[in-house]
């Protein structure tokens, strides 16, 4: 008796299901073994409702200085991409004289409480710490030739809990080739910002978006690249570094004077730094609100392997805040932000107001 034989159709389809059914499995077993870091964290919903104005500053409280990090050598640099041939030229500082470190003590700045140094009550950020603060910026450059665009940082609060936020866009407003996001989170302590992650995504205008996260963890960081390291104590975000530094000079647990070096670690995605800023002086700068005295901080050594490095200038009438930035990541890629209007600052924290602790 001869055997039925399934039509060749349906064989042929029987086998296409079995490779579409291997293909996903595949897939889907290549996605668990390789899973990309988690998705950018929400935005921090703060009411920013009045501009900042040019106010003195009350006399700087004497505050506890924080422990030093103790030295340790960076891990060995990865290899990077070469860059694209632009060009920067690194601007000239000289450092200023003691008068005129004097006479930033006595620039406009906005008030804070004169108890800035006071310790947190029950847990709580004492009043040192800034209002939630968006500056905006005028963005120039040089990536492949001259660039122009805009950028923002908010920094952002509500109770213990914080976030920073550097959006940087080239290109128009309306259509940027390139955008950037770096976001700063976690909680604000005695000893100043303790981040929790720190989370960086780009976006071009077209492909996909490219994103990368580290994580603060009990005693170590885990990089970008996945590995984990020996946390060190007091240890920084690209993006907290400036509010941090904000902190120390404001709460006067670092001094600005020219010649002074202020160091704490610094944690970039791939590799971590004891890192050096030099007091290089008071330096008038022009901007849209008038001249400011600014207090010029550059790093005393270039990083490695291609990580990005930022020259501050923070203004006193502005409660320490950069006005100035100049991102580099090499000798002739650059970016440069300048404050384009005055800083928006929110109301005063109510102390009713329950702290919300951000997940991780």
């Amino acid at each position: 008796m001869r055997s039925v034989r399934p039509p060749g159709l349906l064989v042929l389809a029987v086998l296409a299901l079995h490779l579409l059914l291997g293909h996903e499995v595949q897939r889907i077993h290549e996605g668990w073994l390789s899973d990309g870091p988690p998705p950018m964290p929400e935005r921090m919903k703060v009411a920013l409702v009045h501009e900042m104005t040019l106010q003195a500053p009350p006399a700087r409280p004497t505050a506890p200085r924080l422990p030093q990090p103790a030295p340790r050598h960076e891990s060995p640099a990865s290899p990077e991409p070469a860059s694209e041939p632009a060009s920067a030229p690194e601007p000239a500082s000289a450092p200023e004289s003691e008068p005129a470190a004097e006479a930033a003590s006595a620039a406009p700045v906005p008030v804070v409480a004169a108890e800035a140094a006071s310790a947190p009550v029950d847990g709580e950020p004492g009043p040192e710490w800034p209002l939630s603060t968006r500056l905006t910026y005028v963005l120039t450059g040089n990536y492949r030739g001259p660039i122009h665009g805009q950028a923002q940082v908010e920094w952002l609060r509500k109770g213990r809990d914080y976030q920073v936020n550097l959006d940087v866009a080239v290109g128009p407003s309306f259509a940027p080739l390139i955008t950037r996001r770096m976001s700063s989170q976690g909680q604000l302590t005695p000893e100043g910002i303790a981040p929790q992650r720190y989370d960086e995504e780009t976006k071009f205008i077209l492909g996909e978006p490219r994103r990368i996260s580290v994580f603060f963890l009990p005693g170590e960081v885990q990089l970008a690249t996945g590995v984990r390291e020996p946390a060190m104590r007091g240890g920084q975000d690209a993006a907290s570094q400036f509010v941090q530094l904000t902190w120390l000079f404001m709460t006067g647990r670092e001094t600005l004077q020219a010649g002074r070096v202020v160091h704490f670690p610094l944690v970039l995605p791939r590799r971590q730094y004891d890192w050096q800023y030099e007091v290089l002086g008071l330096e008038p700068l022009s901007t849209t609100m008038g001249e400011l005295a600014t207090w010029h901080l550059k790093p005393s050594r270039p990083a490695i392997g291609g990580d990005l490095t930022a020259e501050v200038w923070l203004a006193p009438a502005l409660q320490y805040l950069p006005v100035h930035i100049l991102i580099r990541q090499d000798a002739e890629t650059s970016i440069d932000l300048m404050l384009k209007s005055a800083p928006l600052q929110a109301a005063p924290e109510s102390p009713n107001d329950t702290p919300r602790r951000l997940s991780q």
